[in-house]
């Protein structure tokens, strides 16, 4: 039955995006670890952790969009998610240090020893064991997301008054993990990592390893979502965005839909954040910041909300952009210049990439006389959202 589900669900451009995220998460380590450095096609350990970091990105944006672009929930706080995914896999990674640290204590971590911390706090219990850290990943933020769902949706908090709720979230867990007497680390955050599963973190083989585990779980992930979007229940999303009061008269239980869909979203956001820490080598508060949650909703906003493809590619192209600019003299200037993106996007180009390349697509097809005009955007029957939504 499952195998029949993901044959469905996946059309031309969706086989097209799998096959290269696979080939990508496979030739880049490839290039790495078997081509001799100075080679034109060899690819620099630093690129792959940087391309690894694009990669986790995607993953959040895929999670974005799964909510956002199908079901109209527009969520200022999911970076919150994210950074507790990284928080777990931190935590994990900072017990294996053990007396490899600056101060040489085998149980607590160097930030606890400098704030003379006498003993481990018990939520911290279980991260020395990574199938503990890895199941904490996905439960940790997919609690907080069905608590805070359920409260939200059975309250019936929808459009921006949803948007800001979210983001005073994120907030106020910004503010906790700041403070030094909340146990993990404070302003600094987790850092300094020496070896996952026994393998040390820097080495090019682990980092190789890493890359192509990002690659396999954007893979996953977007399965997952497609599977979902051209289902009944994808369908059922669809409706609450577009008329939520009147699939709610229909009989839907829109705020258990609404959950669901909030809640493993949540947990996607989490193994992305989980994949991030190693690779880039430090989680701290910073991830909590507003502004992490809000750029991730224009990376979605200029792939093409509503196309998941589209959302996964708006994460490397901005991100690309960011770490293009940031490094020259425009760097001061990226912030404006990102406002300025997501303002050229929402009026010349308000469904994204992906989504116009679609839409041209489709009006080709039509004027062709084609009587088979279904583009890949409409996701099997599903339709772009409406941009001023």
């Amino acid at each position: 039955m499952t195998p029949h589900i993901l044959t469905r669900s996946l059309d031309r451009a969706a086989i097209a995006f799998v096959l290269i995220v696979a080939a990508v998460g496979v030739l880049i380590p490839l290039s790495n670890l078997l081509l001799p450095q100075g080679s034109m096609f060899q690819v620099p350990t630093y690129l792959v952790a940087l391309w690894g970091k694009y990669v986790c990105y995607a993953i959040l944006a895929l999670s974005i969009d799964l909510i956002w672009g199908y079901c109209g929930i527009l969520s200022l706080g999911h970076g919150a998610f994210f950074a507790l995914g990284g928080y777990a896999m931190g935590m994990y990674l900072m017990r294996q240090i053990g007396s490899r640290g600056v101060y040489g204590n085998p149980i607590l971590p160097d930030f606890m020893v400098f704030l003379n911390w006498d003993k481990l706090p018990w939520y911290w219990y279980g991260f020395d064991k990574f199938a503990f850290a890895a199941l904490m990943v996905l439960l940790v933020p997919g609690l907080l997301a069905f608590c805070f769902g359920w409260l939200a949706f059975r309250s019936r908090v929808t459009g921006v008054y949803l948007s800001i709720i979210t983001q005073a979230m994120t907030y106020a867990l910004l503010l906790a993990f700041f403070r030094n007497d909340f146990g993990f680390g404070g302003n600094n955050g987790l850092t300094d990592f020496k070896d996952i599963l026994g393998f040390n973190v820097q080495a090019e083989g682990t980092r190789a390893a890493l890359f192509l585990l990002s690659c396999l779980a954007l893979i996953v992930a977007f399965l997952i979502c497609r599977a979902i979007v051209t289902s009944k229940l994808g369908k059922v999303l669809i409706a609450v965005r577009d008329a939520e009061s009147r699939t709610r008269f229909l009989g839907y239980r829109v705020e258990s839909y609404k959950l669901f869909v909030f809640t493993l979203s949540a947990c996607m956001a989490g193994v992305a954040g989980a994949l991030y820490v190693p690779q880039v080598g430090i989680i701290n508060p910073s991830e909590f910041a507003p502004g992490t949650s809000i750029e991730a909703v224009i990376w979605v906003a200029v792939g093409g909300r509503g196309t998941l493809i589209g959302a996964a590619l708006g994460a490397v192209v901005v991100n690309y952009a960011k770490t293009f600019f940031t490094s020259g003299p425009l760097a001061p200037y990226w912030l404006f210049m990102l406002g300025a993106l997501f303002i050229l996007v929402t009026l010349l180009l308000p469904k994204g990439i992906v989504g116009t390349i679609n839409s041209w697509w489709e009006t080709t097809k039509s004027r062709n006389g084609s009587p088979d005009a279904d583009s890949a955007a409409r996701e099997d029957g599903v339709g772009a959202p409406n941009p001023a939504e």
